[in-house]
């Protein structure tokens, strides 16, 4: 493979964006009584995307369509599955429900921002799911609803292979996705384009920049920062080495912005923060926990915690005073070792809404 051919990553799509284009196809199946074959789809960011659809079978008031699960050059456990949606018309006019069924985990433990016992579609699927169905029912939900029910057939023996037992999501895989589409990167290429990025920042003789762990941590900087867009770098996992990068071009500040997932394995010293690059320590977060006077009873719940949001939801049921004031500032002294004391910091903290649980800085 020669240099040029290696850059160009091909992009792929989503588990959530699958379940779209089926949803999608089985109610348009039914509206025209005919097969659908390609479909496109809004995405959360308002591009729009073609799907080829796999498989579509309908009736007057039902369909089924599946999608093949395509991860781009940057396949997971779930590239090449076969995620199929089953679509019925109901009495619950006006309605659009959405299930899992087949293959879908069931969520049995709390942390995850899904309640127990539902299906583990996160919330930007369901999202697209509704918005990408909704713009073509109009006259259908004026006399009916619409049951979606998403299935992967052969999750059930995929889930064990992601993270999903120890996240208590059990029976098969979650349907996921925060953007639609699956951004292919190997470290060199991902490490390649941020440095690429924080060089654009120094040339445009800008010497603040603001590192996000993704799309959603970023959207809700720029809401709070007024930068220019180039200032804005998401530097993914690569926390330590992005620093590091920042303090050799010379800039002169850098915000890091994120969620208690993140901010937490940063604060306990782990450069590189994939999921799959361990769990968040749960005792090192009841260590902080216990500099704040937790009582000892949210000490074994923050210990037994399946998430860091789920350490999240204890502490803000206990009331513990000043622990995520103690997450930004050990992320704070742990980044600005990274950079060698080379440049001040400052660590954002946010809620899952966008709002700032705390900010910490060092000079």
């Amino acid at each position: 493979m020669d240099t040029e051919t290696k850059t160009k990553l091909r992009t792929g799509f989503t588990t959530g964006s699958c379940a779209t284009a089926s949803s999608k196809a089985c109610v348009l199946s039914i509206i025209n009584q005919k097969k659908i074959e390609q479909i496109d789809i809004i995405l959360p960011k308002r591009s729009r995307l073609d799907i080829q659809i796999n498989s579509c079978e309908f009736t007057t008031n039902s369909a089924k369509c599946s999608v093949i699960k395509d991860g781009g050059d940057d396949p997971d456990v779930t590239h090449g599955a076969e995620i199929f949606v089953d679509v019925e018309l109901t009495d619950n006019i006006g309605k659009i429900e959405i299930d899992g069924g087949e293959g879908v985990g069931r969520v049995t433990k709390p942390g995850l921002g899904l309640e127990i016992g539902s299906a583990a579609i996160n919330p930007t699927p369901k999202k697209m799911i509704l918005e990408n169905v909704t713009e073509i029912s109009k006259e259908i939900l004026e006399k009916n609803g619409i049951m979606i029910k998403v299935s992967v057939p052969k999750g059930k023996e995929l889930g064990p292979k992601t993270d999903n037992p120890r996240l208590g999501i059990m029976g098969g895989i979650s349907i996921l996705g925060t953007s639609g589409i699956v951004i292919p990167y190997s470290t060199a290429s991902f490490a390649a384009s941020i440095r690429q990025q924080i060089a654009v920042v120094s040339s445009m003789n800008d010497d603040n920049v603001v590192l996000t762990t993704g799309g959603r941590s970023e959207d809700f900087a720029r809401e709070i920062i007024e930068l220019p867009d180039h200032s804005f770098i998401q530097m993914g996992d690569f926390s330590g080495y992005t620093i590091k990068q920042c303090a050799k071009q010379g800039l002169k500040k850098v915000y890091v912005a994120g969620f208690i997932g993140k901010l937490a394995k940063m604060a306990a010293g782990v450069k590189q923060t994939h999921v799959k690059g361990g769990k968040v320590d749960m005792k090192f977060l009841s260590e902080l926990a216990k500099r704040c006077d937790a009582k000892s009873d949210t000490i074994s719940k923050i210990l037994g915690a399946n998430t860091a949001r789920n350490v999240q939801e204890i502490i803000m049921e206990d009331n513990v005073d000043g622990f995520f004031d103690e997450v930004t500032k050990e992320a704070c002294n742990q980044m600005r070792q990274h950079s060698e004391e080379k440049i001040p910091v400052e660590v954002i903290l946010f809620d899952f809404d966008g709002k700032v649980l705390s900010r910490d800085k060092k000079e």
